[in-house]
């Protein structure tokens, strides 16, 4: 593999821009789809383009789709499965009554990540690397966790945020170990692929969930197709540039560098609504940068 460089961190910034934009149309689709509606429009849109995507890979590199080894698919089994148990806990948190403390839990997953691949992985990290995740979700859990109205007398919201963030966790270790298996010399394909398998799995599974619970859901994001493509698109872009950063670089590395959606979030809040920033999102944020900063620094 050619020596990719800060190609990873590009790669990051790409996905958690994509995403952040990704979330904003997911949000204005709830309306009309509900919240597990508008959830799998990012499947069920997504695997088209992320073909697409495998599509102009193979044509513009000339390398042919690999054969997965049987050690594939466990791992992209995996990373599929937990990714929507994930969002379903995610949701589950911000229905709670102290759901802010939950999403605050859930934002603890580049800690869980860390630990998972060194597990699984072997993915070990350097001591400025540790200390600059650690640094980085202290700066979001500061910045999500609002002491005055969030106290609950219930432990359901932090332990639904702390399984969503250890889903979101295993997600992202499930993805990278998937890539890593097909040990392909050309990273954009073994990303591109297993980005595929993916999406389709996600995309199968809930429709069947939904063909079950509720099928009305299903007509009514087909009578919303034209949104929901746009944020099919964007949820595959997003995902695209996750699984190229995940090729590259440790799991840990990018989800802590990807807490910078955070940061987009915060600027889209303070100057597109012109919500000011309190002190304790002020710090937050310093934090976030600080650990950002640390963990270019010790790569």
């Amino acid at each position: 593999m050619a020596d990719t460089g800060w190609l990873w961190a590009v790669f990051t910034l790409i996905a958690a821009a994509s995403q952040t934009a990704r979330n904003a149309m997911q949000r204005e689709l709830t309306a009309t789809l509900g919240t597990v509606g508008a959830t799998h429009v990012r499947f069920l849109f997504g695997f088209p383009f992320a073909l697409i995507f495998l599509f102009c890979v193979a044509v513009a590199s000339g390398t042919p789709v690999p054969l997965p080894v049987p050690i594939f698919w466990p791992w992209i089994i995996a990373g599929a499965t937990a990714q929507v148990a994930a969002t379903a806990l995610m949701l589950a948190a911000m229905g709670e009554r102290s759901f802010v403390v939950a999403i605050a839990y859930i934002k603890t997953e580049p800690v869980q990540v860390a630990l998972f691949g060194l597990l699984f992985l072997g993915d070990r990290l350097t001591l400025p690397m540790m200390a600059a995740i650690l640094i980085a979700t202290s700066g979001v859990v500061v910045m999500s966790y609002k002491p005055n109205g969030a106290a609950s007398t219930s432990w359901r919201p932090t332990l639904l945020g702390l399984g969503g963030g250890a889903m979101f966790a295993f997600a992202a270790i499930g993805y990278r170990g998937a890539i890593l298996t097909l040990q392909l010399p050309n990273f954009v394909m073994a990303a591109t692929f297993a980005l595929v398998v993916g999406l389709v799995l996600q995309a199968v599974l809930l429709s069947l969930f939904l063909a079950v619970r509720d099928p009305g859901v299903l007509y009514a994001i087909m009578r919303a197709w034209r949104p929901s493509m746009l944020a099919g698109f964007m949820g595959a872009l997003a995902s695209q540039f996750w699984f190229l950063a995940f090729a590259i670089a440790t799991a840990a590395s990018v989800r802590t560098l990807a807490l910078v959606e955070v940061l987009f979030a915060q600027a889209i809040t303070r100057f597109w609504f012109g919500q000011p920033t309190s002190p304790r999102e002020g710090l937050g944020i310093v934090l976030v940068i600080a650990g950002v900063a640390l963990l270019l620094w010790a790569h």
